[in-house]
């Protein structure tokens, strides 16, 4: 792999997914430095891979000019000009399967699980077990460029000015409550107890962070915690949560996207685990697991709206004093 050569790799969402790519990139520069990569990322999800170092060319893909088969037909005329030695497709779905047609350059997939798995653990059939991690299906999908999986080193990147703008929260704990999905959550009252344990053993600050629509469940935690909490959800940007978490002391967060960044920016992050297979991830020093392992789960793809036998177990079970005393460990 030494020539010169030109690849694209397309991951168009969403935050987490994006930066399990970045294993990748670093060890594809690592393996050839005159290789010249492109990466497809949707504009809503830019700042989960912009800034990368391994990247060359980061390509934006805007959905109110480049969505539509007319308009991603035009997308990817443009795209082949680059003349790419070879395509990867780590997003598999029907937009990058569009972009990739109408490139027609052999491409490379993601291989996700099989649709008859996904109908079966939708419909409640049987629970969902991951085949392997995602990292691990990732670097199957570059196997033609000789290159070996070699553990979850994530990064996230963001610069000087994100720094500054959190340079007072230094050696904080932060909260990230939020998920896409409800069942994905640990309970608010969870993180309010929680929140009263750790300033009591560590006589430290508590951060929450999340979202503009995560504000008004963050304030509900800080009620809970009797106010001791800092509330910063929907203050920050993606990279400047970046950078707060860089200078954490450690991060309690759900199966979301912080639980990525916080390991990218290299930051103890403690990820809470309910419905969904905590198996699609690694976990290290500085990804540290909380599952309760209840009988019915992992019973979801995704999380859901509602837990499906209306008792949330998975998530109700786990208690704060469960998890000081793992913090605790070390």
């Amino acid at each position: 792999m030494g020539e010169k050569m030109r690849i694209l790799i397309i991951r168009l969402s969403s935050i987490g997914d994006v930066i399990l790519t970045t294993p990748i990139l670093k060890k594809l520069k690592e393996k050839n430095k005159n290789l010249k990569i492109d990466f497809i990322v949707l504009d809503k999800f830019k700042d989960a891979i912009e800034g990368n170092p391994n990247i060359d060319n980061l390509i934006i893909f805007k959905k109110d000019t480049d969505d539509g088969i007319k308009n991603i037909r035009h997308f990817s005329k443009i795209l082949k000009e680059n003349k790419y030695d070879y395509v990867f497709d780590l997003h598999s779905k029907i937009r990058s399967r569009l972009i990739t047609f109408f490139l027609g350059e052999k491409t490379f997939r993601y291989i996700k699980r099989s649709l008859y798995k996904t109908i079966l653990v939708k419909s409640g059939l049987i629970k969902y077990r991951a085949d392997n991690t995602i990292v691990k299906n990732y670097f199957d999908a570059f196997k033609v460029l000789g290159i070996d999986y070699n553990g979850e080193d994530l990064e996230f990147n963001f610069s000087e000015k994100d720094e500054e703008k959190v340079e007072s929260y230094k050696n904080y704990v932060v909260f990230a409550p939020g998920a896409s999905k409800n069942t994905k959550k640990w309970t608010v009252e969870g993180f309010g107890k929680l929140a009263q344990l750790i300033k009591e053993r560590y006589k430290t600050e508590i951060i929450l962070i999340g979202s503009p629509k995560e504000k008004e469940e963050c304030e509900e935690i800080n009620k809970i915690s009797g106010n001791i909490c800092i509330n910063l959800a929907g203050e920050l940007s993606l990279k400047e949560s970046g950078a707060l978490l860089s200078k954490a002391k450690f991060l309690v967060t759900n199966d979301s996207g912080p639980f990525h960044i916080g390991r990218g920016v290299k930051t103890k992050s403690y990820v809470i685990f309910g419905p969904t297979d905590p198996n699609m991830f690694e976990y290290d020093e500085l990804g540290v697991l909380i599952y309760g392992n209840e009988p019915c789960s992992p019973c979801s793809l995704h999380g859901d709206k509602k837990c499906p036998k209306d008792h949330f177990n998975c998530m109700k079970n786990i208690s704060a004093e469960d998890i000081i005393k793992r913090i605790e460990k070390k």
